[in-house]
C-alpha cells in the first residue's frame, strides 16, 4: 500500500493565525481513495525548511502533497525552491498564462508583470491546470516519489486534488481500500466504555483497528480497516459494528457525523411528536442546538430560558415554595420546569435543566457541576442528577447532551 505525506507551507500556520484545514481535508480525500497518510507537516516559508521537509518526506512516502507559497508576492518562494531542488529552470508556460488572461479578463482586472510571472514554471515538472486560480500546480517525480505542489487557496487546491491529482495517483499506483466507520456513544466515559467492550475489541482482526475519540459528553469509536477488496472490507466492518451495537445498544446514539440533536430530531419527526425546552444552567444552548437544524420548526416548539427564579415562577409556573424549600437546583424544581414548559408551550415532550455550571456558585451540599435534568412526556415526568466537573463550558455541553439523550432513550423504547 502506498504511503502519502502532506506538507503545508506557511508561517501563518505556525503562529496560530490560520488553522490548517487544508491538511485535514486532503487527508480525508486521500483516505477515501485508499491512500494512507503517514505524516503531516506544517513548515515555515523558508528555503531551508522546505528542502528539509522534502528530504524527510522522500524517505517515508511515495506521494508528497505540498500546499502554499505559490502566490504572486515576494514571500511566496515555493516555486523557486522546487525549481532548484528538482534541477530545473523556469520557463514561460503559455497555457497557464491563457488561464490568467481568462480569469483577469472576466473580472476586468489588468495583468501586471507579477501576475504574468505566475505562468513561469519549472522545466522539471508536469504542469497541473488550475481552473479556479492563477497559480498552476506542479507534478515532480524523483527517485520513485511523486511530489504534487498546489496553491494554498482551499477551493483551488480541492479541485486539483479531486479532478486531477487523485486520478493520476490511482492511474500510476495500485492502491487498496481504507474504510472508516465512526460509532457515537453517550452515557459512560472512555475508560469504563473500554472495559465494557474489551472482549469485542480483542476479537477484531489485525487489519481492523479501533480508536477512542472522546469529547465532552460523547465518546466516538472509529473502526478503521485496510484491505484489497472494498466490498469485503465493508462487510467486515458492518459485521463488527453490528456486534458492538448488540453489546451496548443503549449507549450508541448514532454513526458518522450525526449529532445528538439530529438523532433526536429525526425520532420526533418520525413519531409526529413535538418538543419544548426549559433551560436554566444551559442558558438556551439546547434551544440553539435544536433550532440550528433546518426544518426543526416541524417538531420544536420553543424554549423558556428561566435563568432567574422569578422567570421559573412566572413563565413556567414553578411554585415559589418549591424553590424556597428545595432550591432552584433540585429534582422538584427541574421536574416542575419540564411540566411547565410542556403545558405552556403545548408540546408532547419537554426537557429541562437546572444546575451550577460554574466556575463559582457552588456549596458543600451542591458543588459546582451539580445539574438536574428532567423530561416530561405523555406518561409523566422523570429526572436525573448529574455530577459534573468545574469547567463551565463542558458542563453546559454535557448537560445539554444528557437531557437530549434522556429523550432519545424514551423515544426508542
Amino acid at each position: 500500500m502506498i504511503q502519502a505525506e502532506i506538507v503545508s507551507i506557511g508561517d501563518e500556520l505556525l503562529i496560530g493565525q490560520v488553522v490548517n484545514t487544508n491538511a485535514s481535508w486532503m487527508a480525508d480525500a486521500l483516505h477515501q481513495a485508499g491512500i494512507e497518510v503517514g505524516h503531516i507537516a506544517a513548515i515555515s516559508d523558508t528555503k531551508e525548511s522546505i528542502i528539509q521537509a522534502l528530504k524527510a518526506a522522500s524517505s517515508r512516502a511515495n506521494i508528497v502533497l505540498i500546499t502554499g507559497g505559490l502566490g504572486p508576492t515576494n514571500d511566496d518562494i515555493t516555486k523557486e525552491v522546487l525549481t532548484q531542488y528538482f534541477d530545473g529552470e523556469l520557463y514561460f508556460h503559455e497555457p497557464s498564462f491563457r488561464q490568467i488572461e481568462r480569469l483577469f479578463g472576466s473580472r476586468n482586472i489588468p495583468i501586471t508583470p507579477v501576475n504574468r510571472a505566475q505562468a513561469e514554471i519549472p522545466t522539471s515538472c508536469t504542469p497541473i491546470h488550475n481552473a479556479h486560480g492563477t497559480a498552476p500546480g506542479m507534478w515532480f517525480e524523483k527517485d520513485g516519489t511523486d511530489y504534487f505542489s498546489m496553491p494554498g487557496v482551499p477551493f483551488e487546491m480541492r479541485a486539483m486534488i479531486q479532478e486531477q491529482i487523485i486520478p493520476r495517483i490511482l492511474e500510476k499506483h495500485q492502491v487498496g481500500s481504507i474504510l472508516h466507520k465512526t460509532i457515537l456513544t453517550h452515557g459512560v466515559g472512555e475508560s469504563y466504555l473500554a472495559e465494557l467492550i474489551n472482549e469485542w475489541e480483542s476479537s477484531l482482526p489485525t487489519h481492523i483497528n479501533l480508536a477512542y475519540l472522546p469529547q465532552p459528553g460523547i465518546v466516538r469509536l472509529r473502526l478503521s480497516g485496510k484491505g484489497s477488496s472494498k466490498d469485503t472490507l465493508e462487510e467486515e466492518i458492518q459485521h463488527y459494528s453490528q456486534r458492538l451495537h448488540d453489546l451496548i445498544p443503549h449507549l450508541i446514539f448514532g454513526y458518522g457525523t450525526e449529532s445528538m440533536e439530529e438523532v433526536v430530531g429525526k425520532l420526533l419527526k418520525s413519531k409526529g411528536k413535538s418538543l419544548s425546552t426549559a433551560e436554566s444552567c444551559t442558558g438556551g444552548y439546547i434551544a440553539h442546538l435544536l433550532s440550528s437544524m433546518a426544518g426543526s420548526s416541524s417538531f420544536y416548539k420553543g424554549s423558556v430560558v428561566s435563568y432567574a427564579d422569578d422567570v421559573k415562577t412566572n413563565s413556567l409556573g414553578v411554585a415559589k415554595e418549591l424553590i424556597e424549600e428545595h432550591g432552584a437546583v433540585s429534582q422538584q424544581v427541574v421536574e416542575s420546569m419540564a411540566l411547565g414548559a410542556q403545558k405552556s408551550l403545548n408540546s408532547d415532550y419537554a426537557i429541562a435543566t437546572s444546575g451550577i455550571a460554574g466556575p463559582d456558585g457552588g456549596s458543600p451540599e451542591k458543588p459546582v457541576g451539580t445539574v438536574w435534568i428532567a423530561m416530561a412526556g405523555p406518561d409523566g415526568v422523570q429526572s436525573e442528577l448529574l455530577k459534573l466537573g468545574e469547567h463551565r463550558g463542558r458542563n453546559i455541553r454535557r448537560s445539554a447532551l444528557a437531557a437530549l439523550n434522556m429523550l432519545r432513550l424514551k423515544l426508542t423504547v
